[in-house]
């Protein structure tokens, strides 16, 4: 692989992911008249969104952008950055409408747009389209893009971001299925490729989401916050084994669906007194199963059961992909609920930002679960969607508005160091296997930086990280394949030591950080995010960064 076998393209913007939050960007910022280019190697999760956070007051008028904020800002335990909660909740419901113009069908009764009451939310929030709020949306955003003339590159894994006199100005990309490398020129970069993918051996996340997102912004020179953050998601499926890694809609619980103990109890309400298992924050619900699985009330297996039983028919068909996948793996729904238990879910954490997704680097934007600041400790059930749509919607736009052309007038440097960052140290035959690498994080994630955590467990975790991160290093690239697999098991490793290191520097508990040695919040010292920045030297340097 040489800078010379790199084929070229050239566009206004570039974005990089293709979930929701890239999609949105992507048609927003064509439709407002640049030149886009779109990248993905995938979905990511956004097909498995069912539901996303506008604060319409459809079914409760009590509802609006304020209440939305004071909800988000008490779910994130004070930790959120207050000018993406107000831009988002101020261009949540336009966002809607937006969507609503492309043809989305939201599900509606006679009064109105339906709204469903999520965990976190004082209020019923969450719209959805009966077969999948994400699914349906991504058709539509899709079919439309290729209409108005977004130049996509589909299967592409992004590679490394193109850079020249501190500015990103393009992305370099490969292809898997052809061994083809293509440099994308843009005057700005929108990152929108999702959170920390398979670090952790319990994950919802699809295989195509690997921390990429953090790495390359790190590596152009952005500020990463929050990362010690990793919310898991308190109902995932265990049993039956075809739905293994789905999670089941905290949604239903708001429906009326209940979850029971190996005593048939339902336990959470010895947590959360007045409400049970409805309007509850997910972190802190998560912390409850765990809670009761660990001191032996948990079923076989180390679940609780999701009752789906108990929900009206019409409710329960209402999840048609849940009752769909169900059914498929053999269980019926309405005569047995699945066995579930927490898993890895989302990170919290991300790209510093400012309310339109400017990551402080010129030529570089970031959004959706790549960029950090909006859920704060803890995020609201709906807010992965609901932020995905406003504020995908919100950068597009933003981004289009600043058009900028590159003053680079030779990319053969720029697409070299490309190629070098690409490659990283490797080129030895030492390292181990890749698959190896990988399930050693995993493990070491799980088992150190999980629901609940101690000093002591992540200064382990620390030493293991760094020990894989050398074997990554070691990894050899001799191939397309080999180095994109080093690749990932060396952004693995990075991102995973950088979670460890938030983890183990913040010395209370708050939101999805958990530390059974010092289990109390404490705002005198922490209300503050801690940054990660990557030096000259190479070095990552970990400092305080202030609430905005």
């Amino acid at each position: 692989m040489t800078p010379a076998s790199i084929q070229t393209a050239k566009v206004d913007i570039l974005v990089l992911g293709g979930g929701m939050a890239g999609y949105r960007a992507a048609v927003a910022a064509r439709e407002a008249g640049a030149d886009v280019g779109h990248v993905y190697l995938a979905r990511g999760a956004s097909p498995y969104v069912i539901g996303a956070n506008v604060p319409l007051g459809a079914v409760d008028p009590r509802d609006n952008p304020e209440q939305y904020i004071e909800d988000m800002l008490q779910g994130g335990y004070h930790l959120s950055d207050l000018r993406l909660l107000t831009a988002l909740a101020e261009n949540a419901v336009a966002s809607f409408e937006d969507l609503v113009r492309l043809g989305v069908p939201f599900a509606k009764g006679d009064s109105g747009y339906l709204q469903r009451h999520l965990s976190g939310n004082k209020f019923p929030r969450s719209v959805y389209v009966p077969q999948g709020v994400g699914k349906v949306i991504l058709e539509h955003l899709t079919r439309h893009a290729e209409e108005i003339g977004v130049r996509a590159w589909s299967g592409y894994r992004v590679v490394s971001l193109l850079r020249h006199e501190g500015a990103v100005v393009g992305a370099l990309m490969a292809d898997r299925r052809s061994g083809d490398l293509l440099a994308v020129h843009a005057g700005s970069v929108v990152l929108a490729m999702g959170g920390i993918g398979q670090i952790y051996a319990d994950s919802t996340y699809p295989t195509d989401v690997a921390a990429d997102a953090y790495a390359l912004a790190l590596e152009a020179g952005a500020t990463l916050i929050d990362m010690e953050f990793v919310q898991f998601e308190p109902v995932v499926i265990v049993e039956p084994e075809g739905c293994r890694g789905m999670e089941m809609p905290t949604a239903m619980l708001g429906d009326g669906a209940h979850i029971l103990n190996a005593e048939g109890e339902r336990f959470m309400f010895r947590y959360n007194p007045e409400h049970g298992e409805r309007q509850i924050e997910k972190a802190r619900m998560s912390l409850c199963i765990q809670q009761e699985i660990d001191e032996g009330r948990g079923f076989p297996g180390d679940t609780v059961l999701f009752d789906t039983t108990v929900v009206p028919v019409d409710k329960l068909e209402s999840y048609v992909s849940h009752c769909k996948r169900l059914r498929a793996a053999g269980l019926e729904p309405r005569e047995r609920g699945p066995m579930v238990r927490p898993a890895a879910h989302s990170e919290m954490g991300g790209v510093f930002i400012d309310a339109e997704g400017f990551t402080g680097v010129p030529g570089l934007y970031a959004v959706g679960e790549a960029s950090g600041g909006i859920h704060g400790a803890s995020r609201l059930a709906g807010n992965g969607g609901g932020e995905t749509i406003a504020m995908g919607w919100l950068v597009g736009r933003a981004v289009a508005r600043r058009i900028v052309k590159p003053a680079v007038s030779d990319w053969g440097p720029v697409h070299a160091d490309a190629l070098g960052s690409f490659l990283g140290g490797g080129g030895g035959k030492a390292g181990g296997a890749i698959d190896e690498i990988k399930q050693a994080i995993r493990t070491t994630m799980s088992g150190c930086a999980g629901l609940y955590r101690t000093g002591e467990g992540l200064e382990a975790g620390i030493h293991r990280m760094t020990d894989l991160a050398l074997m990554a290093e070691a990894l050899p690239v001799d191939t397309l394949e080999a180095a994109l697999g080093a690749r990932s098991c060396r952004n693995m490793a990075m991102v995973a030591g950088l979670i460890l290191r938030g983890a183990l520097t913040r010395t209370e508990s708050r939101g999805a950080h958990q530390r059974r040695d010092h289990p109390n919040r404490d705002d005198t010292l922490w209300l503050k995010h801690l940054g990660f920045r990557r030096e000259n030297s190479g070095r990552i340097r970990m400092d305080a960064v202030a609430l905005q």
